[in-house]
């Protein structure tokens, strides 16, 4: 398994990030939240005041904020210009606002090369929107995980505070719009993925599931 490269795709409140880092803890592989990257740019655009809507403004400034992964499944973390921001990229205004950074193709250039030099000689899974099509196409395991609207609305609804099932469910369906008609890099699945519904599953089943899928690969 230490050359191994998982590539966990699919659209927010699927399931991934709890599945990847299960997946991960249990082949004893490393983990990376390529979503927490593009989370972290946005972050660091709007305390710098950037103009989201603009970008060229986005595009000039891409290359500053220096980021830090880490990439234990059971202590991930992300860092920004040497600080702490698993906390800040996780906030609803980041939320709302990473479609549009993810979006700027000099953005995304910048960002799946540091994926890929993370990636290096394997023994990851990662996880994102493009993994298996773009970061990773070469991955001997690709996986899109999906769930109904409602049951990923439900779930994130259920991480965070003051939130509804039916906001979280309009937003995802906004997110849903713009990565995957994005012209950079769109949210879709790569051909050879083997795709899992995890609507009716727990999460204890969607990793059984996964590993299912890897014993058969590998």
């Amino acid at each position: 398994m230490t050359g191994l490269v998982v590539a966990m795709d699919g659209p927010s409140g699927s399931g991934k990030s709890s599945a990847s880092r299960g997946v991960a803890r249990a082949l004893g592989l490393r983990y990376l939240d390529t979503g927490a990257m593009y989370r972290a740019i946005t972050w660091w655009m709007l305390s710098h005041g950037v103009d989201l809507a603009d970008p060229e403004a986005v595009a000039a400034r891409a290359q500053e904020p220096v980021l830090t992964m880490g990439t234990d499944p059971d202590a991930p973390s992300v860092a920004v210009d040497g600080a702490d921001a698993a906390g800040p990229v996780r906030t609803a205004e980041v939320t709302a606002a990473v479609s549009a950074v993810s979006a700027v193709p000099e953005v995304r250039r910048r960002l799946v090369a540091e994926q890929r030099e993370i990636i290096g000689a394997g023994g990851i899974v990662v996880e994102g929107r493009d993994i298996g099509t773009v970061v990773a196409p070469d991955a001997p395991v690709k996986i899109y995980l999906t769930a109904s609207a409602d049951a990923r609305a439900a779930r994130r609804s259920a991480e965070l505070d003051g939130t509804t099932v039916e906001a979280q469910k309009a937003a995802m369906a906004r997110r849903d719009t713009l990565d995957s008609t994005r012209k950079t890099d769109p949210l879709t699945m790569a051909p050879d993925a083997v795709e899992l519904d995890t609507t009716p599953l727990n999460l204890d089943e969607v990793i059984a599931e996964v590993l299912r899928v890897i014993k058969e690969k590998v």
